[in-house]
């Protein structure tokens, strides 16, 4: 039967454990069913009998499309119902009480108040990243793209993985690692070098509460990675839990550290590379003399004899080809061959029927000792070029890590001087001196001294900022003036940047959909290149002689037509072994999505991963929230009208009126207040004791022995001590504000002194923004809570049309409003401050949320504009498609480049064209296929450049 609205499916029984709220995003599907997002029961419990069938675990409420259904599993139960991702645990619990009637209670969060991501429930967290509690925890998902549903708790984890050479390793290292216990899913990134683990905790490893609960979780995750590594290990790879907060906590140190051993690894390479390009440039000058005998040097001659040539050859493959041949043999012998495995059959193979050539001259059998040593100097030539695009691709994420500095100037000396410290000694309250050029390395609080700050690193916003003391400042931020002193807040890898890079770095590991085709074809594709060599030996020593006598005589002349066969067979299959590249389908979407990820970070963009470009770059009809997304989110006093006749001035005005707001947070207030300040107005004092508010009124008071009242005319005319004998015809006639606009009258003694018109400004960029979206084809349309005059007003300004904007609608309503367009067909981006428009942002194709950089990036969104400005919106669309248009020529030219390749090496070309290629022009093709992949994704650093610079 189906419940009703807003009613619970499952009751929970007398004496279960209250439910402590976990903030959560994500979206599991629901077809024919409507719900809230769910929340976790901390505990199971043991069901009446009269529960012996399975019923709908999830509260009814409109507009809202996820439920999921719990199974009867020995009679426990547990109860999920999953509610949008919102910044703190007390608005969260509030949020789900005010949809359903389930017991809901607040748990405890961290230091300032976001959501924890490691439970919820009692304890701290420093920066809110952790905490301990008796809530479930599950990596929290993007809001605005579906995710899936579990029922058990989860924790993500991102491991460096090295060892791996093409996309037959990346895909057995996913499917080594999907197969390990606990392990619920895996993604591997070839161009990263890393896996994003989704690991499955049991209950009794995060039952308990407090400190056991959260010694009981860290002792099971550590089991897990330490299995996890040896599992790597044990198949040839090496893995290791990515030390992110390591590479925060001594800054500086620590990157200059990663990029030295990515620099030395590069300067290994780079070594192998010269010493096999000696080896195959000797072994080639060896090969002129069998082309042009007699007419070379004596030099010449002497390599080019069987001895010295096989020498040379074997040099190669014992010395600089060494590592390939090693890798090779391990995952061959381990049933798992990879393209170092073919590389290296196909380089022994060579040497092997060379020196069958050069011991069995009786077989007329030409030689090419050159083919190894110049097979292996191609392979590592594209290796190290490879390399070094992805250095160039990372070196974005660098820079940011790069940002905060090893070293710290702290303040000594009732803070006029300072003195020199390592950043990972600093913690929350110490005071440090940032002096011009230095680089901010915290978040905190200025407490002297006032500048102007470059957050472009971290924003995307080029301007600087202007910071006095009170003002927030974050790490990564450059100070370009003055001295300032800051109190520090959050530290090392609590810091915003930090938050920001390890977003970024779960992101670039998380596969866009179009690549699982490219994936399942390289997992297997060695094991098919090897069955294709082996099948092209068997048919050209076998039937190539019958079929092509002409083919065969053209290839080996003064050897019989069998041994002829045999040596062309052999050649054409060693062809077949090199000229084939699983690397470049394994690299064609990591490779953008690193490059592109970086770039919206150097931008101010945090795009959650290549799924979400994916679905970005689909998408045709963008939706404003308007309260915050095109507006700035708070009233301002934009006029202030003095009565001409009442003898003062505006400052006088704003003064008594700032006299009697002062102690008030309202947001009138705050925006006088606001006003007076930035316009240097001093605030009269109100007597004590004198200041009286009324909700939905005004405030009265006495200023310098007056009775001044504040608010509606309405009140102000009723509340007025005296009242207000008349109001004078210039308000009456400026009173006809627009819906858009507030207006607060304000008397003294009875006498109307003026009024002050306040109104939620348009924010800059909305309507240029709103016009360039509606000129690249999207649909606009606007959807808010507020009344509809209001919001036409807002729609006219920034110019969306008045039919598609959408007023007066609960948060429910605006989910069903998205599910509508979707019906229509229509792929949505919503676009919101992530908190009130929870519910349509989860329902969204993709949710975007406006951040107000230091807090945003712990805000759970698929894209988050750190710069706070609607221009980035554009950015973020510009970006996902141009991205996702680089992963569709890659995965085009890497499939289009195996396609013709090789059957070109196997020789199909050959009896109509007469086209064939050497082992080392395979090996030479093999390396440009995986190059030309990267140098194709790192037109993407071009590409957005030209964009910025064209607008």
């Amino acid at each position: 039967m189906r419940p009703k609205a807003g009613s619970p499916c499952l009751q929970a029984p007398a004496g279960a454990p209250r439910v402590h709220v976990r903030a959560q995003a994500g979206a599991a599907r629901c077809q024919g069913h409507n719900s809230v997002r769910y929340v976790r029961w901390s505990k199971r419990w043991r069901c009446p009998s009269e529960w012996s069938t399975p019923v709908c675990a999830s509260v009814w409420h409109p507009g809202a499309t996820e439920h999921v259904k719990s199974r009867q599993q020995q009679h426990r139960w547990r109860c999920l119902l999953r509610v949008a991702a919102l910044p703190g645990l007390k608005a969260l619990s509030d949020f789900a009480s005010s949809l359903t009637d389930v017991d809901v209670t607040e748990g405890g969060s961290g230091g300032n108040g976001r959501a924890p991501n490691d439970g919820s429930g009692p304890g701290a967290g420093g920066d809110g990243s952790s905490g301990s509690g008796n809530g479930g925890e599950v990596e929290r998902e993007p809001i605005g793209f579906a995710g899936k549903a579990t029922a058990v708790l989860e924790d993500v984890l991102l491991l460096d993985v090295s060892g791996m050479h093409c996309g037959s390793c990346s895909g057995r290292v996913q499917r080594l690692l999907e197969a390990a216990p606990h392990v619920s899913a895996a993604t591997v990134s070839l161009a990263t070098e890393t896996a994003l683990v989704t690991i499955s905790i049991p209950p009794p490893h995060c039952s308990p509460a407090g400190e056991a609960g959260e010694e009981a979780r860290s002792s099971f995750l550590a089991g897990v990675v330490s299995q996890l590594a040896q599992l790597l290990k044990d198949n040839g790879f090496r893995g290791a839990l990515r030390d992110r907060k390591a590479a925060f906590g001594s800054a500086g140190d620590a990157v200059a550290a990663r990029q030295r051993e990515r620099q030395q690894q590069l300067a290994a390479a780079g070594r192998r590379l010269m010493l096999a390009a000696v080896l195959a440039s000797a072994c080639f000058t060896g090969h002129l003399a069998h082309v042009w005998p007699g007419q070379v040097p004596a030099l010449v001659r002497f390599l080019g004899r069987p001895a010295v040539h096989g020498a040379m050859s074997a040099a190669a493959l014992l010395g600089p080809g060494r590592s390939i041949l090693v890798s090779g043999a391990r995952s061959a012998a381990r049933g798992a061959p990879n393209m170092d495995s073919l590389v290296s059959l196909g380089a022994v193979a060579a040497f092997g029927v060379s020196c069958v050539a050069a011991a069995m001259p009786q077989l007329a059998w030409r030689t090419f000792f050159e083919e190894p040593a110049m097979l292996l100097g191609v392979v590592l030539l594209g290796r190290t070029l490879e390399q070094r695009a992805k250095l160039r691709a990372s070196s974005d994420m660098a820079a940011l890590r790069g940002l905060l500095p090893a070293q710290v100037r702290l303040a000594v000396q009732n803070r006029q001087g300072w003195a020199q410290v390592p950043a990972e000694t600093l913690c929350p309250g110490n005071l440090i001196v940032v002096l011009p050029g230095d680089c901010v390395p915290v978040d905190g609080k200025v407490v002297e001294g006032a500048s102007s700050l470059n957050e472009s690193a971290l924003t995307g916003e080029p301007m600087p900022i202007t910071v006095t003391p009170g003002s927030s400042v974050a790490a990564g931020a450059v100070n370009c003036e003055g001295r300032i002193v800051v109190r520090v807040e959050r530290c090392g890898a609590a810091t915003a940047l930090a938050d920001i890079v390890r977003a970024v770095e779960a992101a670039q590991a998380r596969a866009a959909p179009i690549q699982r085709l490219a994936d399942r074809v390289a997992g297997g594709f060695a094991a098919g290149v090897l069955a294709l060599s082996t099948a092209t030996f068997a048919f050209w020593a076998a039937a190539g002689p019958r079929l092509f006598p002409e083919v065969i005589a053209r290839h080996g002349a003064r050897a019989g037509s069998q041994a002829a066969a045999l040596l062309l067979a052999a050649q054409l299959a060693c062809n077949v072994l090199v000229v084939a590249c699983p690397c470049a389908l394994g690299l064609a979407a990591p490779t953008a999505v690193l490059v592109g990820t970086s770039q919206g970070a150097r931008r101010g963009l945090l795009i959650r991963g290549g799924d979400i470009l994916e679905a970005a770059s689909k998408v045709d009809s963008i939706v404003f929230d308007k309260t915050g997304t095109l507006t700035v989110g708070r009233p301002e006093v934009t006029d202030i009208r003095p009565v001409l006749l009442s003898g003062v001035s505006q400052s006088d005005l704003l003064s008594l009126a700032a006299a009697l707001e002062r102690e008030s947070t309202h947001p009138i207030a705050s925006a006088i207040n606001a006003a007076a300040s930035s316009k240097g107005v001093p605030p009269a004092v109100a007597e004590p004791g004198s200041v009286q508010h009324e909700i939905g009124g005004g405030v009265s008071g006495r200023v310098s022995g007056h009775s001044i009242a504040l608010g509606s005319l309405a009140w102000v005319s009723k509340h007025a001590q005296q009242g207000v004998s008349e109001v004078p015809e210039q308000l009456e006639a400026a009173s006809s504000s627009t819906h858009s606009q507030t207006e607060v009258f304000l008397a003294r003694d009875g006498q109307m002194l003026g009024s002050m018109v306040l109104c939620d400004r348009v924010r800059e960029h909305a309507s240029s923004t709103v016009r360039k979206l509606q000129d690249r084809g999207y649909h606009t349309a606007m959807l808010t809570g507020d009344v509809r005059s209001s919001a036409v007003a807002v729609a006219q300004a920034v110019g969306i049309p008045k039919r598609d904007v959408y007023a007066g609608v609960k948060p429910g309503g605006k989910a069903a409003l998205v599910q509508q367009l979707q019906a229509g067909g229509r792929r949505v981006a919503m676009i919101g401050d992530g908190i009130n428009d929870a519910s349509a942002l989860a329902v969204a194709d993709v949710g975007i949320a406006m951040g107000g950089g230091v807090d945003a990036a712990s805000e759970a969104a698929a894209v988050v504009l750190l710069g706070d400005r609607l221009p980035q919106v554009l950015d973020a669309l510009y970006l996902s498609k141009q991205t996702f248009r680089k992963i569709q020529q890659n995965l085009c030219w890497a499939f289009a480049y195996n396609i013709i390749a090789l059957p070109l090496a196997a020789g199909a070309f050959l009896p109509a064209f007469g086209l064939s290629i050497t082992p080392s022009i395979s090996g030479a093709l093999m390396g440009c296929s995986s190059l030309a992949v990267m140098t194709n994704s790192l037109l993407l650093q071009r590409t957005f450049s030209d964009q910025h610079a064209s607008e």
